[in-house]
């Protein structure tokens, strides 16, 4: 069925909150929906990309949660947009960071209405004025200082100025007039995916236009799954849900890509054809971490294994960001669900991969190869605590170059006795000095020919263990290279270049 300006009727608008990584999000979110969504994670910072449904009077509104703004970026690269209105949530402490820039960036490639909303003002250190200074500084007019971005001061902890930011989503809504046709065969966006090891594949699609019921066929890509077993965001099976609904469904056949736009049908025949008829867009895009191998780069493998698509890419994503001209990171595979027996077998092939797990196990299989393995596996339940772990490990690999750091030039002046690789010789100090016990040069009209020693020093017949600029000396300088008049000593230092 077509849409129609009879079937067409309000629907309620799709909110993304982004910001800095520790500027209230999730905080707010939980506010919003009165349940400690920020308790269940780890650490307080959202992992998954998920979408909540919260009232506000009559009116519902849908929230996406991200892990940050890179998997929302992402979904708009794959040509889905699924957000109608942002929130950029900026500390009323800190004010704007590189990461509020990032997101203001995203926003604005999704060309999408965006309300600031200025977070922790019950904080000692808060400072509005400040803040929204800071945010004209970055370009970011607000209303009030030069622009028509609409600003809420607020406190995710104590909800002081949440009734008024949710009020002026609302209002931004009833500009956007943003509509859908409830008659209409449902088709949105798959904002979550993944392996359930006990349910099979699931994936959170988020409902821009129709209904979705039991007895349908989803079709993303080459994916598809009958809707048999639905729930709302909740957790709770439902038999049917409309536009701006997030939804989860398990029994896909295969993964869908995060991102990815989907169609429903009503027939499994065509969902198959549909799915299988299916042809990529391939486009060679070149992986901004690696670098060509050289003689002075050293590679760094690794396995990923991730809980969800969404946690794979922000964590590809975040690993794509290092950059270390003379270290190439190399993620030899990369999967979603436990660590299998496979890849710890990929692993076992070479000493340097360490298998990175995100909210990941090692099943039994697996477990058991690696009691008895040297296999290196690292746990995490933070995606900024694994991207801190491979930031180290390149840090710590780096290979270290080496200067010679010149400390004085010699010319030699007369040469009194050779007995093998002992040499006798005079000369003058024609800049900085020649010290005892250093490393020296040798150099036959200004090119290297050599390298020795200064095993002994002399200033008017006198030990010493330096001679300056414009002083003869004597030196025994052991060398394999006979040096003659005319040829010059420069003594040096090696050391680590910073």
């Amino acid at each position: 069925m077509k849409n129609t300006p009879n079937n067409l009727i309000n629907r309620p608008p799709v909110v993304v909150i982004m910001g800095h990584i520790d500027h209230g999000k999730s905080t707010l979110l939980d506010y919003i929906r009165k349940s400690n969504i920020v308790a269940k994670e780890a650490g307080g910072i959202t992992q998954h990309l998920g979408a909540y449904e919260a009232m506000h009077g009559k009116q519902v509104i849908t929230f996406l949660d991200t892990p940050g703004h890179e998997a929302f970026c992402a979904i708009r690269e794959r040509g889905a947009q699924v957000a109608d209105i942002a929130v950029l949530v900026v500390s009323a402490e800190d004010g704007v960071k590189p990461q509020t820039i990032e997101a203001l960036k995203c926003i604005q490639t999704e060309k999408i209405p965006f309300i600031v909303a200025i977070n922790k003002t019950d904080k000692p250190g808060a400072d509005v004025e400040k803040t929204k200074q800071s945010l004209a500084e970055n370009e970011i007019y607000v209303e009030g200082y030069g622009g028509d971005v609409p600003v809420v001061p607020i406190s995710a902890l104590t909800g002081k100025g949440i009734p008024e930011l949710l009020d002026m989503i609302i209002l931004v809504s009833e500009m956007g007039g943003f509509k859908a046709d409830s008659n209409k065969l449902a088709e949105g966006a798959i904002i979550e995916a993944g392996l359930d090891n006990k349910k099979g594949i699931y994936a959170t699609l988020l409902i821009k236009n129709g209904t979705l019921k039991s007895g349908n066929y989803i079709v993303a890509d080459d994916a598809y799954s009958p809707v048999r077993i639905l729930d709302d965001f909740l957790g709770k099976a439902i038999k049917s849900a409309t536009f701006s609904s997030p939804v989860r469904v398990i029994g896909f056949n295969k993964i869908p890509t995060v991102g990815t736009k989907f169609i429903v049908v009503e027939d499994k025949k065509e969902a198959e054809q549909l799915a299988e008829n299916y042809k990529p867009v391939i486009e060679k895009v070149p992986e901004k971490n690696l670098i060509a191998d050289t003689e002075t780069s050293i590679s760094l493998p690794f396995i990923i294994k991730a809980d969800a698509i969404g946690s794979l890419e922000g964590i590809k994503h975040e690993i794509a960001k290092i950059q270390e001209p003379k270290v190439r990171i190399k993620i030899v595979s990369e999967g979603i669900g436990n660590i299998n027996e496979g890849d710890v077998k990929t692993a076992q092939s070479d000493p340097q991969i360490t298998i990175l797990a995100f909210n990941a196990k090692p099943d039994a299989k697996a477990k058991s190869i690696l009691e008895r393995s040297t296999v290196k596996v690292e746990s995490f339940e933070i995606i900024y605590k694994l991207i801190e772990f491979v930031k180290n490990i390149v840090t710590t690999n780096v290979p270290k170059e080496y200067i010679d750091e010149i400390s004085g030039t010699a010319k030699i002046l007369a040469l009194f006795s050779k007995n093998k690789d002992k040499q006798i010789l005079g000369g003058k100090v024609q800049q900085g000095s020649i010290l005892l016990g250093s490393e020296v040069k040798i150099l036959r009209r200004d090119a290297e020919i050599g390298r020795g020693k200064v095993k002994e020093l002399q200033q008017q017949k006198a030990k010493t263990e330096e001679v300056r600029e414009g002083y003869e000396f004597g030196a025994l300088i052991e060398s394999r290279i006979e040096i003659v008049v005319g040829d010059k000593i420069q003594g040096f230092k090696t050391v680590e270049k910073k």
